[in-house]
């Protein structure tokens, strides 16, 4: 990994004349601690802090649950005996789930996930972000029942929307937890896991579903639903014994657990530990002046309102960028005229490659910066997703088919690589410490709002009782990613090597997205 030091200026000297309201010792000691940071390396940083990153990873790990369902309702309509039960009759005398049904089982747990997210901000700012998780992680054991026993559509539905719930609480916690507890240098790398978890999750999906698909029975479809269970117990009792975050910790005036918390996440020394609480201290006092105890209409005021706006557009690029082909990959493969069998294979291999490229995502964090791993990982899909579209609408034969099947693997690497683990990481840095629980969630609710039109939209492409689109949803897709990448030029920030103090500074002062790279902060500078 990248060892890239950040330029000498951004840790100036300090000078006493700009601290006001901070006391003076605390100043000194925030000064060492956020000036050390900036010095480490990434590989320096994770062979300090390989506790940080594990607990960052296992907190990212409640991820795979989602992941898992969301693709297990995928597969499933590509079940044969799942839709030789649940489907219609079609022409060809093969059966197939009704649209209306293949959208309602996709959606359901997203409009139960964007309920979680509302409640999650609330509840962890009341109680912190390991037993907000561990409430949810209760919940998932208890829903699972209801999809399992379910013997319809109806209450498979029913119990989907129920699981989304806990999901909500995952995916909000999850970054937010992630990028508190790693140092500077790491943040990247431990908040791209989410995207790894998400990879995790299908790849358990995919071969779930490719061993039980030759079933003719119902088992086809509850055994990979009962495989859910293999995750809330083990990772309760990790999460119970993690850490709470330091700067959770700080925010509700629990100074000596958040002094023990940062020990148990690296800090090797009495000196190194009161310099990374200084550090934080500092920043959480400048941000107490901007308000009292966070309610979700401070995310709209203020610089907070920039900040939101961006988590917000971050999160929804994310189902506009050729993503849900990935998502409904097996039946993709299916309408671009590959067998079933071989379709199941395909989605294996797709989720292992979208796994390889997750581990490359680490080394591109590290190498180079946000804006350019978003905007060139979504440049690159555009022109797949175009290049997709034109060989869907040529003459189709056997090699066609494979042509699309291949470009639908390629998209999905190239996400799984650039613009997926990077949003989280874009997400997770962007919003202020204050908001970050809120922040999270309500940008984790603008995807929902638009992944479930978009999620009713594929699979209206997709369907055979629908549009019939098979490969040229590329030309849709490529257009709504083209638009992502407009957007993202204009107005995405660089965050790169910039402390969370930094970050407030350069939104207070209205910097333009383009400049945040170049603009230097003193290490005195407070506002």
């Amino acid at each position: 990994m990248s060892t890239e030091k950040i330029p000498a200026e951004h840790v100036d000297a300090p000078g006493a004349t700009q601290v006001e309201k901070v006391d003076v010792d605390l100043l000194n000691d925030a000064v060492d601690g956020e000036n050390k940071e900036h010095q480490m390396g990434v590989w320096e940083a994770a062979k300090k802090y390989p506790w940080a990153c594990f607990w960052a990873f296992i907190m990212c790990f409640t991820i795979v649950m989602e992941a898992f369902d969301m693709f297990l309702n995928t597969n499933f309509v590509a079940l044969e005996f799942f839709a030789k039960t649940y489907g219609v009759e079609t022409a060809d005398g093969s059966y197939t789930i009704p649209t209306r049904w293949q959208s309602a089982l996709f959606q359901a747990g997203q409009c139960g996930a964007f309920i979680g997210v509302y409640m999650a901000g609330p509840i962890t700012n009341k109680i912190g972000y390991r037993w907000t998780t561990l409430l949810g992680l209760v919940l998932m054991n208890a829903t699972i029942f209801i999809s399992f026993f379910a013997n319809s559509l109806t209450l498979l539905v029913v119990g989907q929307a129920l699981e989304g719930v806990p999901w909500g609480f995952f995916i909000a916690n999850s970054p937010a937890y992630a990028s508190e507890v790693a140092p500077l240098p790491l943040r990247a790398a431990c908040t791209a896991t989410l995207q790894m978890s998400w990879s995790i999750g299908s790849i358990i999906v995919a071969a779930a579903t490719y061993g039980y698909n030759g079933l003719q029975n119902q088992w086809a479809w509850r055994v990979p639903i009962a495989l859910q269970w293999i995750f809330p117990t083990p990772l309760m009792i990790l999460i119970f014994l993690a850490p709470e975050s330091p700067w959770w910790l700080i925010r509700r005036g629990r100074r000596e657990d958040a002094l023990r918390s940062i020990k148990r996440l690296g800090a090797k020394t009495e000196e190194a530990a009161h310099q990374s609480l200084a550090m934080i201290e500092r920043t959480v006092k400048i941000e107490e002046e901007t308000g009292g105890s966070p309610t979700l209409l401070d995310l709209l005021k203020g610089t907070d309102r920039r900040r939101t706006i961006i988590t917000c557009l971050v999160y929804a690029s994310q189902n506009f960028a050729g993503n849900l082909i990935a998502n409904q990959a097996t039946y993709f493969f299916e309408q671009a005229g590959i067998s079933s069998d071989r379709a199941f294979q395909l989605n294996l291999i797709t989720t292992c490659l979208q796994f390889v490229a997750n581990i490359g995502s680490w080394f591109l964090t590290s190498w180079f910066r946000r804006r350019t791993v978003f905007l060139w990982g979504t440049g690159t899909n555009v022109m797949f997703l175009f290049i997709l579209g034109i060989c869907a609408s040529i003459p189709q034969n056997h090699n066609t088919n494979y042509a699309q099947a291949c470009l639908g693997v390629i998209i999905s690497f190239v996400y799984a690589g650039a613009q997926g683990p990077i949003s989280y990481t874009i997400i997770s840095e962007t919003s202020s410490v204050r908001l970050r629980a809120l922040s999270t969630a309500v940008g984790r609710s603008a995807y929902y709002i638009t992944e479930i039109p978009m999620i009713y939209l594929s699979s209206r492409m997709l369907n055979t009782t629908g549009w019939n689109l098979a490969g040229k949803c590329g030309y849709v897709w490529g257009s709504t990613a083209l638009v992502t990448w407009v957007l993202a030029f204009f107005f995405l920030p660089e965050l790169k090597h910039r402390s969370y103090r930094e970050a407030d500074i350069l939104f207070k002062r209205k910097v333009s997205a383009r400049e945040f790279k170049t603009t230097v902060i003193g290490v005195e500078e407070n506002e």
